[in-house]
Parts: C-alpha cells; structure tokens; sequence
C-alpha cells in the first residue's frame, strides 16, 4: 500500500526538518482548502443564477437544502480570484530618490498597496510584497503576480504591455494611455492645460511570456491613477469577476481625486473593457 503524505511526513527522522516539511504541508492544505470552498461556493452561486433553485442544486449534489445555503452564504467569495488563487505577490517598483540617489518606494506606492493587502486578505488570500529593482528586471512568469508598474520604470513591464492587443501606452511629449480601436487617447489631467485633478490608469490581466498563465497588471499615468485603481477594485471587484473572471483583459480606469491630498473622489470605466479572447 502507497504510504500517505502524513506517514511520510512523520517518518522524517530529523525533528527540525520534519516541524519544517509538517507546518509548509499543514499551510499548502489550509489553502487548498479555503480554494475549495471558494470554488464549492462559486458553483453554487452559478448554478442558482441560471435558473435552478437551492433545493435542486442540493438535490442533484446529494447535499441538504440547508448545507447548500450555508455554503452559498460563508467562507471565501468567489471573486477574491480575481486577484488570484493562494498566496498573492505583489510586485513594486524601486526609484531612485531624488536628493540622495537612495532607492526607495514611492509613498502612494506603499499607500496602494496596503489597502490591496486588507482587500485580498479580506477574501482569505495570504499575501505578499516585492520590490522590482531599478534596472527593472522581474520574473514575470509565476502564478498569482500582481504587478504595479508601467513601462518607462521597467522594459520588461514595457514588452509585456506591448502584447496588449487594444490598449497602448504612447510617449507624446508626456506618457498617454491610447485605445487602438476607437482612437481615443487618455492625457492626465496634470500634463494638460489648464490642469485638472485627473488622472488615467491602465488595468488588465495580460498572458505571462511563457504563455502558462496571466499576469495582473495595474498603474496610473501618475501615482492618483494607481489609487483610483485600487480604490475601483475594492469598489467593483464583484462586478470585474462577473464580466472577465479570470480571464485576460485590459481597460482604462478615468480617476477624479482631490487636488490637495491626492485621495481618488471618484473612480470609473473610461475606455471600453476589452476581453482578449474575443479579439
């Protein structure tokens, strides 16, 4: 008979290496466990919404009406996946400080990703943090990535926003964001004249360059635009889960913010949400 997992694992003679192999062991089970649940209560929810009703789908399961609500109604929400399944990373780019040359996170930087933090915890995603050095140079071909950076800071973020089928960043005296199908180009407000408290802000899900999977990717024109997207993505999640899943897309997020502190007032959809599939 095949020895189990657990077998093995107690027969690990070193005490050391085997409290190491049985907490990595117990926290790759815990989540894969709240992965299921997530999924459990994803098919419920899709089930319900095309049409059969919580005693039929506990009928077909061999599960009581009761446990069906249950899950429907608890543990992980189905759209935390939008970010990703199991531990989240999330990549920040270094810049180089301008007095003292030092390299340093850019403070709205940190301020974004915090609440994408308590937003992915929130949905039972353990989560991490990364910085991409100065040159630039990321691995980009790992699951669950989330990557805040545009393309003048890194060229490796740069080739990978060049494989956008519709979207496009063009340098224009300043950096514009330019929709390839309507034509429309999207100019923050502080590079226009007069100014305004605008800003824009690229948002998509872009396939990995070895192809085995997708890579979520957001920034701003300037810093405003990175919080308006966040702030969208704490706001509308479950509405981006149910038009692209996990499926790859991109689209432009338009952001009105207050001029004095530069928190996002306002956050919204400016360019059509392209799914990339369709294509």
């Amino acid at each position: 008979m095949p020895q189990s997992e657990v077998e093995r694992i107690a027969n690990i003679e070193d005490p050391f290496l085997l409290l190491r192999t049985a907490t990595e062991r117990l926290n790759a089970a815990q989540q894969e466990v709240t992965e299921l649940s997530r999924l459990r209560r994803r098919v419920i929810q899709d089930l319900h919404a095309q049409g059969m009703s919580y005693a039929q789908i506990a009928k077909e399961a061999g599960l009581t009406r009761g446990r069906i609500h249950q899950i429907r109604h608890t543990g992980p929400a189905p759209e935390g996946a939008f970010l990703g399944r199991g531990t989240i990373t999330l990549a920040l780019p270094l810049k180089r400080e301008a007095l003292n040359a030092r390299p340093v996170v850019a403070m709205e930087d940190v301020t974004a990703a915090k609440r994408l933090e308590d937003l992915a915890r929130g949905f039972d995603l353990p989560f991490e943090l990364e910085h991409i050095p100065l040159d630039g140079t990321i691995d980009l071909n790992r699951p669950n990535l989330i990557v805040l950076c545009g393309p003048r800071i890194s060229p490796v973020m740069g080739a990978l926003y060049e494989s956008d089928p519709v979207l496009e960043w063009v340098k224009d005296g300043a950096w514009t964001l330019r929709d390839s199908r309507t034509g429309d180009t999207y100019r923050s407000g502080s590079d226009s004249d007069p100014q305004r408290p605008v800003d824009y802000a690229y948002l998509g899900r872009l396939s990995r360059p070895d192809g085995n999977g997708n890579v979520l990717v957001f920034t701003g024109i300037h810093p405003q635009g990175s919080l308006g997207v966040v702030q969208l993505l704490q706001n509308e999640i479950n509405t981006l889960w149910g038009q692209v899943a996990d499926r790859r897309f991109s689209t432009v997020i338009g952001v009105e913010y207050d001029p004095d502190t530069g928190e996002p007032i306002r956050t919204e959809l400016a360019s059509p949400l392209y799914r990339h599939e369709e294509e």
